[in-house]
C-alpha cells in the first residue's frame, strides 16, 4: 500500500511538471525555428587576421589610447565604453571640438557577429569600421599618417607591432592598427545570457514573464528582423516599413543606407539593431531619441509590424529582452606606452 501511494505521488508530480517541460520544449523549438541561436563562447571569427594574444593585447591598448585622436582626448572607448554596455549612453556621441555625431553609437559588444558595421552597413567588417571614427572630423579627426607617426614615436608600440605582425619589415601601419583593434573587439562577446542558458536546455533560466515575452516576440513577427546569434544585425530594413515614426524619432535628413548605395529603394533603410544587451544601451534607434525599452518595442510594433500592441504585450517583450544581457567582458585598463620627446602634440 505504501509503495502504491509513493507511485501515485510520483506520477502526480510528473504530471505537474510535464506540461511545463512540454511548453518549454515547444517554445525552444519555435525559437530555434525562428533563427534564434545561443551566443558561442570565445572570440568571434574574423577573416584574414589571425587572432594571436600579442595582437589582441595591442588592440586593447589602441582601443583605450586617446592619442589616436587629433586632440589626444578621445579613444575608441570614449564612444564605445566597455563599462556601459559598449556604447556611451548618449543620444549621439560627442567628438572632436565638442561636435555631436549624426547617429547613436552602436554597441561594440558582439559586433563581430554583425553582418556589417555602422547603422548603414558602410563598413564590411571590424577592420574597416575601426578606421572610420579615427578619420571622421566629428569624431577623432585624425589622419592615418599622423596616427602612424604618433605610434612610431613610442618604442614600446613599435616592439608590440613587430610581435603582433611577425615577418613584416615595417608593421606600424594604419591597416595594422585596424587589424589589431579588430582582433581585440572580436573578444568583446557576452555569452551566457539567461536566454542562452534557457535555449541550451535549462528551463529555469527564464522567468514565466520572459517566456511569455519570447513567445510574443516570435509570434508577433519580431524575429523577421531580429534573429541569429546577435538577435539582429544581419540584414537591412526600412525604418517605418508600415508607418513612419514622427520626426522626433526619425529625423527626415538621415536617409540611412541611401548615402552608401545611392539607390532610391535604400532611402530610410538601416541595419536591424542587434538586441544583445539592449537593456544596457539606451537610448534607442539610430536617432537615440527613445530612452524606455517598452516604448521602443511599442514604436517598432507600429512602424514595422503595423499593429498596436497592448501595454501588457510590449511590457512582456521588454521583459524578455532583459534576458539577452550576457556576461560583460572583464577588460583591465591597459598601461599605455609612454610618450617621448618626438611624440606629436595634440591638435585641438
Amino acid at each position: 500500500m505504501k509503495l502504491r501511494l509513493i507511485a501515485v505521488a510520483c506520477s502526480a508530480a510528473l504530471l505537474a511538471v510535464a506540461p511545463a517541460l512540454a511548453d518549454d520544449t515547444t517554445l525552444r523549438d519555435q525559437a530555434k525555428g525562428a533563427g534564434l541561436a545561443a551566443l558561442p563562447f570565445g572570440a568571434g571569427k574574423v577573416e584574414n587576421n589571425p587572432l594571436i594574444h600579442e595582437k589582441i593585447d595591442l588592440g586593447a591598448m589602441l582601443f583605450f589610447d586617446p592619442r589616436l585622436s587629433a586632440s589626444g582626448l578621445i579613444s575608441c572607448n570614449t564612444c564605445h565604453n566597455l563599462g556601459t554596455g559598449g556604447d556611451d549612453n548618449l543620444p549621439t556621441s560627442v567628438g572632436h571640438g565638442w561636435q555631436k555625431g549624426p547617429r547613436n553609437a552602436p554597441t561594440v559588444l558582439n559586433a563581430v557577429y554583425n553582418k556589417a558595421q555602422f547603422w548603414d552597413g558602410r563598413a564590411a567588417d571590424l577592420k574597416a569600421q575601426a578606421k572610420g571614427p579615427i578619420q571622421a572630423g566629428v569624431e577623432m579627426a585624425n589622419q592615418p599618417e599622423a596616427v602612424v607617426k604618433t605610434l612610431k614615436s613610442m618604442p614600446e608600440y613599435v616592439e608590440r607591432f613587430h610581435r603582433s605582425f611577425p615577418g613584416e619589415p615595417d608593421p606600424v601601419t594604419f591597416d595594422n592598427v585596424a587589424k589589431a583593434v579588430e582582433a581585440f573587439e572580436a573578444t568583446l562577446v557576452t555569452p551566457s545570457a539567461p536566454f542562452d542558458t534557457w535555449l541550451e536546455g535549462d528551463d529555469a533560466a527564464l522567468s514565466d514573464e520572459q517566456k511569455q515575452g519570447l513567445a510574443l516576440f516570435i509570434g508577433k513577427g519580431c524575429t523577421a528582423c531580429h534573429s541569429g546569434v546577435n538577435v539582429g544585425g544581419q540584414a537591412y530594413f526600412p525604418f517605418g516599413l508600415i508607418k513612419k515614426p514622427g520626426a522626433d524619432i526619425l529625423p527626415p535628413g538621415d536617409k540611412g543606407r541611401f548615402a552608401v548605395t545611392k539607390t532610391a529603394s535604400d532611402e530610410y533603410v538601416f541595419r536591424a539593431a542587434p538586441l544583445r544587451n539592449i537593456a544596457l544601451t539606451a537610448p534607442y534607434f539610430h536617432s537615440g531619441q527613445v530612452w524606455d525599452l517598452q516604448q521602443a518595442v511599442a514604436i517598432m510594433s507600429t512602424a514595422q509590424l503595423g499593429s498596436e500592441m497592448s501595454a501588457q504585450d510590449t511590457g512582456l517583450i521588454a521583459t524578455f529582452l532583459t534576458a539577452l544581457t550576457g556576461q560583460q567582458p572583464q577588460v583591465p585598463y591597459p598601461i599605455l606606452p609612454v610618450e617621448t620627446k618626438d611624440t606629436p602634440k595634440p591638435r585641438f
